[in-house]
């Protein structure tokens, strides 16, 4: 849920909110939880009433679940993501199910699905292939003689897979990841091109000179080994070491964590002549006609340094060492669709040793996965039509619809911004384009012919369609309604360049929105969270566009002063928390989530409020609205991580970890009043202490 994606995360997710039967993790105990929605809504079960709420609100809210949930063995993490995951996953298992049992027609979304999982499923023909399906790439790369025919592979390994806007993925394997969207000059739709080309999630995990990270050095080394002692290559041990030399230097080519998620520092465009000019090495012609855009005339270049330092690699570097890293990563980034031996040990590194998980998904699921991946809205289509019910999109809508007013109305009545500020801010609150479920337009799988006994050239197929649909985007309008996200996956964006928010059908369900359940809930969870997007658009990163999308300064001087000293003691604040006692949160990498959540949170309760008409809130089993809200609020953030994973998360990633962004509360006013918590109390913060954004 950064500027971008509510559980930063692909495909289905990985972050964590609230567990909303505490300790179960069954499908069909998941199932009866949403039936069975109360009034009431937040699970007292899961609480422990013996913590002060003043001393320890997240053990207060959550107490009883951390005791009883355990992390499945196939997880890294539990908490409300994968508690709805679970769920839609076991709804979209029944859909597929009854496709491969019918008979569609082959060129059908439905056909084109069976294919595509039942291929992934066909271990036997995966097994008997080996690695034949790769013979052609696998020849690619050995066929390169100079830097020129390298340039044309480096670019035909080009895939759409980064998205450096609208989530926290900035990671490909290949030397440059592709993004296509609007310019950030708000100019024209482009391509964007990143950096990209480490096998380990980012730069740190190279550069950290903390001893778990250089732990995992040593294992991903010989993972690297291991990979190519089981595809027959000879010297595996040469191989690797040359790979990880070339990783090494890749990853002091790279901006960090913090530089690319710097959208004003990114700004930068090159004409197509720049390329050779300030990016010496690599042959762009080749890589271009490679890539598919000879002729494209202007580029976004988002990470410009990187791309000059990664281009002069090319020319430095060994081809044997090219030609080496190429071959590991077309095998380890399609281990799953080749024999066992290669998807069982690259689990050993990628599940085991960087996430903590014991076992991997069932090939089941992993195959599901593929088709959420490769045929997507294809899937969401039948999803919504049997699961996301008119009623509930109408409701969500309404919901927007007040905390829009109320984002708006707290805007209106800030006395520290200049009328000239507040009215753009206005506009751009007025304007956001929020798509609920679903997009208005479906994504077209025309020219995808997955077949049955060709899972390899399936996925690869896959990938390539997804970068040709984008890169046809290219010199179009933009749709401000253009959806980033599959209706199934159980997430939330706010996407700045188009000002818009998408809310997935998939999170639309316990445990973070509940129609059986009162306002208090609904608002304190779901709520939150479409406050917390809306919110986005005014976080340290969104507060740079403009209403149109257009990377624009509309602040005065002194607004923009005031603003960042308020996310200065925000990013102070977080800096307190201590996950591990060598390894803090990192207030300033994790600053626009916390804003978000702070202004979400605060313009979620507004318009709870505004909800009530005048009224007074029920006390509903002993428990006021306001507190049932905050219930709701923290126990949507309920998380359990494996240390390895949790290490990660802290080290890399803009989000900060569950238990901590329950503790947002300490900035609410109301959250004092309602639980009376007093100074010497733990969480205690001074009136003068509590950051108010917006």
């Amino acid at each position: 849920m950064n500027r971008t994606g509510f559980a930063a995360a692909l495909l289905l997710g990985v972050a964590s909110l609230s567990l909303s039967v505490a300790g179960c993790t069954s499908s069909d105990k998941q199932a009866a939880a949403r039936s069975a929605g109360t009034a009431l809504g937040i699970e007292t079960a899961s609480m422990d009433k013996t913590v002060k709420p003043g001393d320890d609100f997240y053990a207060y809210a959550n107490g009883g679940w951390m005791k009883s949930a355990v992390i499945p063995d196939d997880r890294s993490n539990i908490g409300g993501f994968t508690i709805a995951r679970d769920e839609t996953e076991r709804q979209l298992g029944e859909l597929i199910q009854s496709i491969v049992a019918g008979s569609p027609a082959p060129d059908s979304d439905a056909g084109r699905i069976k294919s595509l999982y039942s291929a992934y499923l066909d271990t036997k023909t995966i097994e008997a292939a080996g690695l034949e399906p790769l013979k052609q790439d696998l020849a690619r790369f050995a066929a390169i003689n100079d830097v020129n025919s390298l340039s044309r592979v480096l670019g035909e390994q080009v895939r759409a897979d980064v998205d450096p806007l609208n989530s926290t993925d900035f990671q490909t394997t290949n030397l440059f990841g592709l993004f296509v969207t609007q310019a950030l000059n708000g100019s024209e739709v482009m391509p964007y091109l990143l950096q990209g080309g480490l096998g380990m999630p980012e730069r740190e995990y190279y550069l950290s000179a903390d001893a778990k990270m250089a732990d995992l050095r040593t294992k991903y080394r010989a993972y690297i080994a291991g990979v190519f002692e089981r595809a027959g290559m000879t010297d595996p041990q040469a191989r690797a070491d040359r790979v990880m030399a070339l990783e090494m230097k890749i990853a002091q080519a790279h901006a960090s964590r913090e530089q690319s998620e710097d959208f004003q520092n990114s700004a930068i465009e090159w004409a197509r002549d720049d390329f050779a000019r300030k990016a010496p090495g690599i042959d762009w012609d080749a890589f271009m006609t490679g890539m598919n855009l000879p002729r494209q005339k202007r580029f976004s270049a988002y990470h410009a340094a990187a791309i000059s330092r990664l281009s002069a690699l090319v020319a430095s570097e060994p081809l044997e060492s090219w030609k080496d890293w190429l071959a590991l990563h077309q095998i380890s980034t399609h281990a799953d669709v080749l024999p066992a031996t290669f998807d069982t040990w690259n689990f050993e590194f990628f599940g085991k040793a960087l996430q903590g998980t014991k076992v991997p998904r069932t090939r089941e699921k992993r195959a599901l996965a593929a088709v959420n991946l490769h045929l997507g809205d294809g899937l969401g289509k039948l999803y919504v039509e049997k699961y996301f019910p008119a009623s509930e999109k109408a409701e969500i809508e309404g919901m927007v619809g007040e905390i829009k007013g109320a984002f708006a109305r707290r805007i209106e009545s800030l006395d520290w911004m200049a009328d000239s500020t507040r009215k753009e801010a206005v506009e751009k609150v007025r304007t956001i384009e929020v798509g609920v479920g679903y997009p208005d337009i479906w994504r077209n799988y025309a020219g995808y012919d997955p077949k049955p006994g060709s899972a390899y050239a399936n996925v690869v197929a896959g990938e390539k369609l997804r970068t040709a649909q984008e890169l046809a985007k290219i010199g179009k309008p933009m749709d401000r309604r253009e959806w980033w996200m599959n209706a199934q996956l159980v997430n939330a964006v706010n996407l700045p360049v188009q000002n818009a928010l998408n809310f997935p059908a998939a999170i639309l369900q316990r445990p973070f929105f509940d129609p059986k359940a009162d306002a208090a809930y609904n608002y304190g969870a779901i709520g939150a969270v479409i406050g917390h997007e809306i919110s986005h658009s005014f976080d340290n990163n969104g507060a740079a566009f403009d209403a149109t999308g257009k990377l624009r300064n509309w602040w005065t001087p002194k607004d923009l002063a005031r603003f960042g000293q308020a996310g200065k003691a925000l990013a102070n604040q977080y800096d307190t928390y201590k996950p591990f006692p060598d390894l803090s949160i990192n207030g300033k990498l994790t600053l626009g989530e916390n804003i978000a959540d702070v202004a979400g949170l605060a313009a979620a309760l507004d318009a709870y409020h505004a909800s009530l008409k005048g009224k007074q809130a029920p006390v509903i089993e002993g428990y006021t609205g306001d507190q049932r809200f905050f219930i709701a609020y923290a126990q949507s953030w309920a998380t359990k991580m494996r240390e390895e994973a949790l290490r990660g998360r802290v080290a890399t990633d803009g989000h900060a970890p569950g238990q901590y962004r329950a503790l947002t509360v300490r900035n609410i006013d109301a959250w004092y009043r309602a639980f009376d918590v007093q100074p010497g109390e733990k969480l205690y913060l001074p009136p003068e202490k509590r950051v108010k954004i917006w």
